[in-house]
Order: C-alpha cells, then structure tokens, then sequence
C-alpha cells in the first residue's frame, strides 16, 4: 500500500471503528513509533498536492509556495497535533500558514514546532481576524475532532462557533477543504451527525485505516474524496472484524 491511496475499489471500502484504530495502534506507540509525525507529514504532502498540483517541495522547479494560503483550525487532540505538524513543514516550505485554535489549548510540541517555523497563530477572541483569514484562504485544513471524541461528535463552545463562522465565509471563498482523519462534526463509526454545523470536506486524508463513520450516511456526503494513509496497522487490522464492507 502506497502512503497515500485514495478510496475506490472495493477492496479499500472497508471500515473500522474509533476503538479497533486505537487498539491497533497501540502497540506502535508501545513500541516508541512516530505514528503522528508520520501521519502528518503524509498530510503535508496531501496538502502541498493540492495547494500547488506537486506534491514536490517548492524548493524544487514548477511549484509556487507563494501562491497558497493555508488556514488551520487545531483542536487540542492529536487531530490537531497532525495538524500542527503538517503546518510547520509547510511553513518550513514557504507557505503562508494561519492556525485559529479551537480549544483551550493545542498539541504542545506541535505548537511548538508551528511557532519556530514561522507559522502565524490567531488569538481565539479574534473572530474577525479569522473571517478575513478564511476569505482568503486557498485550503482550510479542518483539525479540529478526531476519532478521542465523546460519545456525541457535534462540536460545543467556541469550536462551534468559530466554525458556524467560518463556513459562510468558505462558501463565499470557494476555499477547498482538507479534513484531518475525519470532518468535525462526524461520528467515527456510524456516521452521525447530530448538529449541521459541520465544515464539509473537500478530500479527508484519514491515518490507518479507514473509519466505518466515513463510508456510512450521512457521514459519507461530508467527507468528499477519502485518502487512506498506512501506518503500518495492517497485521493488527487483519485480527479484526471490520464494522463495514461495501
């Protein structure tokens, strides 16, 4: 398996649940592997693709960092550590990367790692900075909930409404949408959505193997185009009885 593979046969349709991820997860993690600096400079390519048509760095000839806008919504979870990551690559690329915190916090060595690449944070107060951010945003890279969220996957708080914000402002943008793991919003594993305010997705680049949540309805009509990216779970998987076949 290649480290990017979009979905489309039938073999790829295939769909796990949040809990069965994470087990085989775990013992890459037991083991020290860099699962999330894995998972996100694979994400940073995905985004370098579609920012510039090549997924080669803009160091290299016909591709323009310059051009780009990437504006990144990081929740506190490892989601938004993906996210964070993937922006200090691409800043150490030369793209221009704004990051709207979600929470109360985010990922501490990935914020880091954003900070001393150049990346350029918005206060959480600073709903306007954030609309005028978005109006002009080339890619909106939605880190914001990931398969750690409770039992109800509708965003609260200030997360819902900096994205409630923010979607009027996408539509009017036409800024395309890169969802990290799955669209906020969406349950892992059924597929509900119980509160519209969802950023609807362009292409979701979701780590390990795919989330049942994204093949079912209505999940599955905001998720756009699915790319799967190995971690390597593939013998943990394999142990298991998948949620979904289709």
């Amino acid at each position: 398996m290649s480290d990017r593979e979009p979905i489309g046969g039938v073999s790829d349709r295939v769909g796990y649940s949040a809990a069965q991820v994470r087990a085989a997860e775990a013992p890459h993690l037991a083991a020290g592997e860099p699962l999330m600096r894995r998972a996100a400079s694979a994400l940073a390519s995905v985004i370098r693709r579609e920012a510039t048509g090549t997924d080669a760095s803009p160091a290299k000839p016909g591709t323009d960092a310059s051009a780009a806008r990437l504006l990144v919504l990081a929740g506190s979870g490892d989601n938004g550590g993906d996210a964070l990551f993937a922006a200090a690559e691409l800043a150490d690329d030369g793209f221009t990367v704004e990051v709207m915190p979600t929470g109360s916090r985010t990922h501490p060595a990935a914020t880091a790692a954003a900070r001393d690449a150049g990346v350029r944070f918005l206060e959480p107060d600073d709903e306007a900075g954030l609309l005028a951010v978005a109006e002009r945003a080339t890619l909106v890279i939605d880190g914001i909930l990931g398969t750690g969220t409770s039992a109800s996957p509708a965003l609260r708080a200030r997360a819902r409404e900096l994205v409630a914000a923010v979607i009027p402002a996408v539509r009017r943008s036409g800024a395309r949408v890169i969802a990290v793991d799955l669209p906020n919003g969406i349950h892992p594993d059924d597929g509900s959505v119980p509160d519209p305010t969802v950023l609807r997705a362009t292409i979701t680049v979701t780590f390990g193997a795919v989330k049942a949540g994204l093949l079912r309805e209505p999940g599955a009509g905001y998720a756009g185009r699915v790319e799967l990216i190995d971690l390597g779970l593939g013998p943990e998987l394999s142990a298991m009885s998948p949620l979904i076949v289709s």
